[in-house]
């Protein structure tokens, strides 16, 4: 596993160095993958900042990784132990969130701590709110459902600013 020393002295790991065994484990496109091209991640990327911290300890996760993570927890309303399983086991979350077939995957307890990071400096819900902005620009939206359902639609008209009346509205992450 290669590490990239990150602004504070901890070091990021470097996620995504695909070898035989990823090519030969290659499937079809799916709809992460299409996801994942559309999505500028560069502002998401500015938003979250450097996220390794000082000090000495294992190599973090990129940040841009545990918020795809995320993403996919709250689009398949997974539990942090369920998210935790389904990247380790499916092929398009390793690949959607970046992690090679020989890279390790974050456990439950590093998601929860990041996702509180994110809470506690008031930035999940920006991430989350450029991330939905970029896909309403595209005409995207997401239809929040089970692990085997959940799809991405394209919208056939813009969606509405304010939700309508008893409509719950995008499920924030837990």
């Amino acid at each position: 596993m290669m590490v990239e020393a990150g602004r504070f002295g901890m070091a990021d790991r470097v996620l995504g160095q695909l070898s035989l065994a990823d090519g030969l484990a290659a499937s079809d496109e799916t709809i992460f993958d299409l996801v994942s091209k559309e999505l500028d991640w560069a502002p998401i990327r500015t938003l979250l900042g450097q996220r390794s911290g000082p000090g000495s300890g294992n190599t973090s996760y990129p940040a841009e990784a545990l918020v795809r993570c995320l993403l996919l927890g709250v689009w398949h309303g997974l539990s942090d132990p369920a998210l935790e399983a389904q990247i380790r086991d499916r092929l398009s979350f390793r690949r959607f969130a970046g992690f090679s077939l020989s890279d390790r995957t974050p456990d439950h307890s590093t998601l929860w701590r990041f996702r509180e990071e994110l809470t506690r400096e008031r930035l999940i819900d920006k991430v989350f709110e450029e991330i939905n902005r970029q896909l309403e620009t595209k005409g995207l939206i997401v239809k929040r459902g089970t692990l085997v359902d959940a799809t991405f639609l394209q919208a056939r008209g813009r969606p509405p600013k304010q939700p309508k009346k008893g409509h719950q509205g995008p499920a924030k992450p837990s």
